[in-house]
């Protein structure tokens, strides 16, 4: 009996041992995998697509954490197409990386040393493939919150109520019998045992359910934590002081963790068999939900410090993110930024970093800009691209250009507008609101850097110029510098004293329209409505019947009647 008894040991032994043995060499194989596509995603352009949804969970932390009087509105970010931006950049492991580097891109500096600060950060992480490697791993095993906002329930856990744990506890107790009695009087004992593994699975995923999306939270505020040791100790001595901080906060919880090893998601974060383990016990015992109370108290009181904990790991993923866009784009520089009562902006070969094969442009002005041209010659495109610019300046300290050389600005946008259906507000309306807040910021004292787009198009041609003008006028202030594109040729003669013209042509050529898309000083002589017309092949009558309506018009500045 004894030997019999000694083999069914060895066997279970042996058994648990090929288990420990698989679980460390999938552990060690997915570290193995995950460091070579770091190493081979670097420099590239992030292979993943975010959702509709998935944008608007990351939105959401910068929207709980904004406390400056000046960030990137919804107008600007949407005119830009901020996302797409964004999504260039991400080269992000977790969830607290993607979102504090979206948070950074709302939230343009004002302060020389915090860019410079990012900037040696960056460039470290640049030149030392060791040791951002190492965090990049670290990043890899806190990982993402999948479908949930980490945001929102690491933030909202504090409005949670305490639960009871009278229930839990008599699950446990259930749960203890059960075995013992299996122990003890195995021909029943087993029965009372299936019993109550089905009575206690069932009521913990009952509760579990309920609770579920907290779990999640307090569970990434666990991989935080965990992630938090091993990132003091991989950071270089460049990066001494946010270590020390690390370790400082890391010593507020010491009780926490106590309570929070057993507070985990549903599923294994890391594949090792300890939490396989920890998994069936938890089902059996409720030993997590018993916990979540206590964890949940620690939250309540911790709160602050998981905040900065979380700006620290977020934000040192987000320079890493940052010095793989560098090996990105095709050129860029160091932008030279200034504090100055008056306006002004420099820039040489500047580009969208969203457009392959671009056409380089460059301008050199102190006052506001009006620009011209036909339809798809680029005038749109150029005010986004300087936006960018300035937006990447003042974030990430780069921009697509050989040389940018500007103030500090804050930066709003009028361009990409539509009716809004939900407000009943007609395409006019929503753009005189949109206008409005900008002439609304040039009353503080701040540098404006804004952009508009075909100023006042919801409405009809003599109103439209005639606002126009006094809206633009309004804007020419010494701490203003506007760049407005329009097709009214008109506004350009009005505004010539205090708007420099510039201008974007076409050519044509075998019945074609090629456009160079470079920048031209002056404004535009030349218009191509009546030609896309016919190039797309709308019958001669028409075009003909267009072609002398308008030299008409040209003439005699009135429109003939059609008979």
């Amino acid at each position: 009996m004894g030997d019999i008894n000694l083999k069914y040991m060895l066997m279970i032994a042996g058994a648990l041992l090929i288990i420990f043995i698989y679980f460390k060499y999938n552990q060690i194989k997915i570290k193995r995998e995950f460091v070579i596509k770091a190493k081979a995603q670097w420099g590239k352009k992030p292979t993943r697509n975010l959702s509709y949804e998935q944008l608007e969970g990351i939105k959401r932390y910068f929207l709980l954490k904004r406390n400056t009087e000046y960030y990137i509105d919804d107008i600007t970010w949407n005119d830009l197409d901020m996302d797409a931006i964004y999504q260039l950049i991400n080269n992000t492991n977790s969830s607290v990386g993607e979102q504090y580097l979206y948070y950074l891109l709302r939230t343009p500096q004002f302060d020389q040393n915090e860019l410079e600060e990012r900037k040696r950060i960056i460039d470290f992480f640049e030149q030392n493939e060791e040791e951002r490697v190492k965090l990049q791993c670290i990043y890899g095993e806190i990982g993402r919150t999948g479908n949930y906002s980490l945001s929102d329930y690491i933030y909202n856990l504090a409005d949670l109520e305490q639960r009871s744990n009278m229930k839990e506890y008599g699950m446990l107790i259930l749960g203890i019998l059960s075995i013992i009695s299996a122990l003890l009087i195995p021909t029943y004992g087993v029965l009372l045992f299936v019993a109550a593994a089905i009575v206690n699975i069932g009521q913990y995923f009952k509760v579990k359910g309920e609770i579920e999306p907290y779990f999640v939270s307090i569970a990434y505020i666990n991989r935080i934590l965990n992630g938090a040791d091993a990132f003091a100790k991989a950071l270089p001595k460049a990066c001494e002081e946010y270590a020390t901080r690390t370790r400082q906060i890391k010593k507020e919880f010491k009780n926490y963790k106590r309570h929070a090893r057993w507070v985990k998601g549903s599923k294994p974060t890391t594949g090792s068999i300890d939490e396989v383990i920890f998994d069936y016990i938890k089902m059996f015992f409720h030993i997590d939900l018993i916990k979540f109370n206590y964890v949940l108290a620690e939250v309540k009181d911790k709160v602050e410090y998981i905040d900065e904990l979380i700006e620290l790991l977020g934000s040192m993923e987000a320079y890493l993110a940052i010095a793989s866009f560098r090996g990105v784009v095709d050129d860029y520089s160091i932008p030279t930024l200034s504090n100055e009562n008056t306006t002004k902006i420099q820039i040489k070969d500047v580009y969208h970093p969203l457009i392959t094969n671009p056409v380089l442009n460059s301008i050199n002005q102190n006052r506001s800009v009006l620009i011209t041209g036909s339809n798809a010659s680029g005038k749109s495109t150029f005010l986004k691209t300087i936006a960018i610019n300035a937006i990447l300046a003042q974030t990430i300290y780069m921009a697509m250009a050989k040389k940018y050389e500007a103030n500090f600005y804050r930066i709003y946008s009028s361009m990409a507008l539509t009716d809004n259906l939900y407000n009943n507000e007609s395409y006019y309306i929503v753009e005189i609101k949109s206008l409005k807040r900008i002439i609304d910021a040039s009353k503080e004292a701040t540098p404006i850097l804004c952009f508009i787009d075909e100023v006042l198009r919801g409405t009809n041609t003599v109103e439209r110029i005639a606002a126009s003008a006094q809206i633009l006028s309004s804007l020419n202030q010494n701490h203003v510098m506007c760049f407005a594109a329009t097709h009214d040729i008109e506004l350009t003669h009005i505004l010539e004293d205090i708007y420099n013209n510039y201008h974007f042509e076409e050519e044509i050529r075998d019945d074609d329209i090629l456009f160079s898309y470079e920048l031209k000083e002056g404004r535009a002589t030349s218009r191509n409505a009546i030609k896309l017309l016919s190039i797309i092949g709308y019958e001669d009558k028409i075009i003909n019947k267009a072609e002398e309506s308008a030299a008409s018009f040209m003439t005699n500045n009135r429109w003939e009647k059609i008979r």
